[in-house]
């Protein structure tokens, strides 16, 4: 006796940012064709408000990497005075509290089209929407990301908080930036619990979506992993 087809279209949206923690096959599977805005905007004001609110917790970590920098660009260019330095503080500060809302899509879109491109190299039939879908969805462990900094924020010794990568759940936790080569952090700050859930959730939608085993998926979601390295990589080798 023939099954009748399950209507997965019927699922509300809700069910889609939890069923991503245990079934994110069947997330990909049946929004592979749905809106690219919902999960985008969703994702982005959840993790852009719980940033806003843990900006004032986590500053002395933003106030270490901004003296680090500006530290090196005052060695390179001595015009560069302690009275720029504290304004350009006060600009990169308020710019920083709503930045994530602007840059967070930004970075999804950007994954969508690494995830479509690579895509091609190994025959996924993948659409271009339905990779940025899947990126935006994937990035959904981001929220986690923010709750478990703030949380962090509230419980450890901000003495700690000397670099970005220091609240991070990977080997960057555990290097000091203040001694160690900026590059070296940038290339482990990617292994990372959240970011490797995030490449690893691409790999599991473009192989839902794109029809191809997940041995290929792999690869492409290693390639959007060395991508998204490549700017604090390529910002660290020009601050040697």
């Amino acid at each position: 006796m023939a099954t009748k087809p399950v209507d997965t279209q019927r699922v509300a949206i809700w069910e889609d940012f939890i069923d991503m923690f245990y079934a994110p096959s069947a997330v990909f599977r049946r929004r592979e064709h749905g809106s690219v805005f919902i999960p985008l905007i969703v994702v982005t004001l959840l993790t852009g408000a719980i940033f806003y609110l843990n900006s004032g917790a986590l500053s002395p970590l933003f106030d270490a990497e901004f003296d680090r920098q500006m530290a090196a660009a005052m060695r390179n260019n001595p015009k560069i005075t302690p009275e720029v330095v504290e304004n350009m503080r006060a600009v990169t500060s308020r710019i920083g509290q709503v930045g994530v809302f602007v840059f967070l899509p930004i970075a999804m879109l950007g994954v969508g089209v690494v995830t479509w491109a690579a895509g091609k190299l190994v025959d996924a039939a993948e659409s271009f929407h339905t990779a940025l879908v899947v990126a935006a969805y994937a990035f959904v462990p981001r929220v986690v990301e923010g709750v478990t900094n703030g949380l962090q924020a509230l419980f450890l010794d901000p003495t700690q908080f000397n670099g970005r990568f220091r609240i991070t759940f990977g080997p960057g936790r555990f290097l000091d930036p203040d001694t160690t080569s900026a590059l070296l952090i940038a290339v482990v700050g990617r292994l990372d619990v959240f970011t490797l859930w995030i490449t690893v959730l691409v790999a599991i939608g473009l192989s839902v979506t794109g029809r191809i085993p997940m041995s290929r998926a792999a690869l492409v979601a290693a390639i959007v992993w060395l991508v998204g390295g490549l700017p604090t990589i390529l910002q660290a080798i020009r601050a040697m």
